[in-house]
């Protein structure tokens, strides 16, 4: 399989339920940049997000945030390529939100935007503690959101939400996707995310294959939730985990074990580097 260009989704996929990279899976991803293959983590997260024990590895440059909003050079820290909502845009949705009983936090500038109503009440919006934790150390604490998104005047990545309701959550659902102006997806049951239409981890790796002269033949992709449908279905290669969706694991390739049994690495052995199990 000649592949040139590996994007893998993080939560769920590459990082363990305690998001941490085990050592199979990062010997994994250096081999595989030993043998000249773009290693690129594709993941609704921004890039202050990615963990350091990922970014550290020596040639992991390129990386596909917040969904597929913006495509960056690490190495160069420069942005090749972003699809985001406009800042009345995304005011509009905020203040449709804000009725609704949810955590949300808009993504400007690689930071999430929050208020201390939201950061102090994590435990109360279903949140484990390693996401937590995540979210403590990915969100910049300001007054009012929707007053700091109309005075910053930025476009914006991501609208992240979270919900402690599950009929809450599928009444906004069920409102926001009534648009014809956003995409509305998932990584995590209790959450949903708000990006721009061209915003998609799928068209991301199209997009940065083509920037590096890569055929969209040449590319795998690796995830396990609903946010990575668009990857699964438009890399050369989808792999799905074990732990996946349903729908997902029936649009893979190939299936995976889970993100605990280092499925990641798994996948590269038997599909990239041809080393059986």
């Amino acid at each position: 399989m000649d592949i040139k260009l590996i994007a893998i989704d993080l939560d769920g996929t590459l990082l363990n339920s305690r998001k941490c990279l085990s050592d199979h899976n990062r010997e994994a991803l250096i081999s595989c940049i030993r043998k000249g293959i773009h290693i690129v983590p594709c993941t609704g997260r921004t890039v202050d997000g990615i963990p350091a024990e990922i970014k550290d590895i020596p040639g992991i440059r390129y990386a596909i945030t917040t969904n597929g909003a913006v495509i960056e050079d690490m190495k160069e820290n420069i942005v090749i390529d972003t699809r985001m909502l406009t800042c009345d845009l995304a005011l509009e949705l905020l203040r449709f939100v804000d009725s609704y009983r949810v955590m949300y936090d808009p993504y400007i500038e690689r930071r999430g935007i929050t208020e201390s109503r939201f950061i102090d009440h994590l435990p109360e919006f279903a949140l484990t503690p390693e996401l937590q934790d995540l979210v403590r150390n990915t969100r910049d604490i300001c007054p009012n959101i929707i007053e700091f998104v109309k005075k910053a005047n930025k476009p914006v990545e991501k609208i992240n939400l979270f919900f402690p309701d599950m009929e809450e959550r599928a009444k906004l659902r069920a409102e926001l996707e009534k648009r014809n102006d956003i995409l509305v997806t998932s990584s995590i049951s209790n959450n949903l995310e708000i990006n721009a239409l061209d915003a998609t981890k799928g068209d991301a790796i199209i997009r940065l294959s083509s920037y590096l002269g890569i055929s969209p033949s040449q590319t795998m992709g690796i995830g396990d939730g609903e946010n990575d449908f668009t990857m699964i279905l438009k890399a050369g290669v989808g792999v799905a985990m074990k732990n996946g969706s349903k729908e997902l694991i029936e649009a893979a390739d190939y299936v995976t074990e889970t993100n605990d049994e280092d499925g990641v690495a798994s996948a590269i052995r038997n599909l990239v580097l041809e080393m059986g199990i």
